[in-house]
């Protein structure tokens, strides 16, 4: 991670739900960090006790941006 400060936005369970937020922010210039712990990126991931809990960083001073763009319904996105 670069000089920024970052900050946790949300936590998912899944790659893939974690992989479609990614690419939401990044489509409205937000930067974007996930952590996963190391035992969640098998070839066959699971959800047991939290395994594949992805957390979603972005930057300090875009933090409030991304919650909206999170909280709006699809059709008021722009």
């Amino acid at each position: 991670m670069s000089d920024l400060k970052w900050e946790l936005l949300t936590e998912v369970f899944g790659r893939m739900e974690a992989d479609l937020i990614e690419s939401l922010l990044k489509a409205h210039e937000i930067e974007v960090e996930l952590f996963q712990e190391a035992i969640g990126h098998f070839a066959y991931p699971t959800t047991i006790d939290g395994l594949a809990k992805v957390q979603i960083f972005v930057p300090s001073n875009k933090l409030m941006i991304a919650r909206e763009l999170l909280e709006s319904p699809p059709n008021e996105v722009d």
